[in-house]
């Protein structure tokens, strides 16, 4: 097996690099927020921390492709760096500190190396390729994560980002009877209801409507700490649209009370 060591601890030193851009512009008076084509909004500082960090990665891995929400895809090859510069631009721009920079190494198109810093939060999570998931302040203070072993729906925990997105996938109503059958909800939404997955704290987490950026590095995270991870079909990949993370246990029931999906991504 590949040891991955030196790529995630360079992918730290990303998310260190990223940390101190986004922390600057984060509750600034002067942050400039535009609309993207799609209507979702991007700032100053996302757009400063993916240039950021893919001078370093021209410095450091200059055979390496990138992918990144606000540039594209440059470069190919079998090793490909996804980047999320802040996932959860709403929350950044209203001052909600639930955002993170999401960084991942993907070896011919598998995920190999994650790493998820939201530093308003005081956390990150990590995780390599058969060296397991952790999360911590900082890298000296990691602890294991772990999923939890809750096999029952009507005793899950199960998270979500919104409603909206299960409408304009004709799901709502199967959604909803999910929602009914477990024990307790709440919406964290973007990165953070998956990452909680991942510590074994929420059982099920869910999205109708996502991009490869948005799950890369999360992936590899649940998958590291014992769950598992697909899309609304089921299929075990991170760039069909949608996601379930789930403990492993309650996957499949899950999937049986949403349905087959149908309709655009996000």
């Amino acid at each position: 097996m590949t040891d991955w060591a030196g790529d995630l601890e360079f992918a730290h030193a990303l998310a260190d690099a990223a940390d101190v851009l986004s922390m600057a512009r984060f509750h600034s008076d002067d942050l400039v927020v535009e609309s993207k084509p799609d209507l979702t909004p991007v700032t100053d500082a996302d757009r400063a921390v993916e240039r950021e960090l893919r001078e370093q990665l021209e410095r450091e891995r200059p055979g390496d492709a990138v992918l990144g929400e606000e540039y594209g895809d440059t470069g190919d090859g079998s090793r490909r760096w996804v980047l999320d510069p802040i996932d959860g631009t709403k929350n950044y721009v209203r001052g909600v500190p639930v955002w993170s920079t999401l960084i991942a190494l993907q070896q011919d198109e598998r995920t190999v190396v994650g790493v998820v810093s939201a530093p308003a939060l005081g956390r990150r999570w990590w995780a390599a390729e058969g060296a397991g998931a952790w999360t911590g302040s900082s890298v000296r203070d990691a602890r294991a994560c772990h999923v939890s072993k809750v096999s029952a729906l009507s005793d899950a925990y199960l998270a979500y980002s919104s409603l909206f997105g299960w409408e304009r996938r004709d799901r709502l109503p199967q959604f909803i009877d999910l929602l009914r059958t477990v024990w307790r909800t709440r919406g964290f939404g973007d990165f953070w209801q998956h990452m909680m997955v991942a510590e074994g704290v929420v059982d099920v987490s869910c999205e109708p409507e996502v991009y490869l950026w948005d799950l890369a590095p999360l992936q590899i995270v649940v998958s590291e700490a014992g769950g598992r991870f697909s899309d609304l079909s089921g299929v075990d990949r991170t760039d069909g649209g949608s996601v379930v993370c789930s403990n492993g246990l309650l996957h499949d029931a899950v999937l049986e009370a949403i349905g087959t999906t149908s309709g655009p991504a996000a």
